[in-house]
């Protein structure tokens, strides 16, 4: 999801690592992501580069020969995503045999987000020094494929085999729709991100059902979206994010948390 303020996405960088390691999975009422204490010392600061040392290790980073950082299919970050998709999967599984929560009759769905969620930013990461900026993050979805976050296209297929209608809620802006289609459909995602199905930023034209608006949080956007697609007779029976505003805000049976320690967004 797109990053609304370079100044705290940069602050909250060191932090997302510490919360990040927490290793929580499925997502509660109540539980903090990144805090905004002032720190009285400088020990108390991760240093930045060790930091970021740490983030490379964890995916596993990968160079090819033209320079692109990817993650590594055997890193603890897939790791640690596998253990929540067979989490998920389980879960869905028994939902869908059970006609999902209280037994009722709306259509079961899943809601994705997508930057970490369903696509992997690490290589558009380290290629900008995670120093987000939305002209390069506009030029790089324009020109390039981000990879499938390990094994989420295949959790996302099965679902919608199972009957699960899939809903993508992001908050990459109205003009990257046509890119964010093509990278879904690029790296095996086969429900189709259409017009019904993917949901993106209009701050132009926002819907009528979101009360706020253009000055939507992302906790209102998405929560706000979510309520949308159930008044629409679906039931989320799961709603899948790498960051907690993502799952914050209900209208989901359960929520699932990806694993995401380079940016923290509220």
């Amino acid at each position: 999801m797109p990053r609304a303020r370079l100044s705290a996405r940069t602050r909250t960088l060191a932090v997302a690592v510490v919360a990040a390691s927490l290793g929580a999975t499925v997502y509660g009422v109540g539980v903090a992501g990144a805090h905004d204490s002032v720190p009285r010392s400088d020990k108390q600061i991760p240093n930045l580069t060790d930091v970021v040392s740490e983030i490379k290790a964890y995916y596993g980073d990968t160079v090819d020969a033209s320079g692109e950082h990817f993650a590594s299919p055997s890193s603890n970050y897939a790791k640690q995503v596998a253990g929540i998709e067979a989490k998920a999967k389980q879960y869905l599984a028994h939902e869908v045999g059970h006609g999902g929560r209280g037994g009722h009759a709306a259509k079961p769905a899943i809601v994705l987000d997508v930057d970490d969620t369903s696509l992997n930013t690490y290589n558009y990461e380290l290629e900008v020094g995670f120093a987000y900026t939305p002209a390069s993050n506009s030029a790089y979805i324009a020109n390039k494929n981000m990879d499938a976050v390990f094994g989420m296209e295949k959790l996302t297929n099965w679902a919608a085999d199972q009957g699960i209608t899939v809903f993508w809620v992001t908050g990459r802006p109205e003009a990257q729709r046509a890119d964010t289609v093509r990278n879904l459909a690029a790296v095996g995602y086969k429900p189709a991100a259409d017009a019904a199905h993917l949901y993106l930023k209009n701050a132009a034209s926002p819907p009528s059902y979101l009360p706020c608006g253009s000055t939507c949080t992302t906790i209102e956007y998405k929560s706000g979206t979510r309520k949308h697609i159930e008044s629409l007779g679906y039931n989320i029976v799961g709603n899948f994010g790498d960051q907690y505003s993502d799952l914050t805000g209900g209208y989901a049976d359960k929520s699932f948390k990806l694993p995401n320690p380079m940016y923290f967004l509220p």
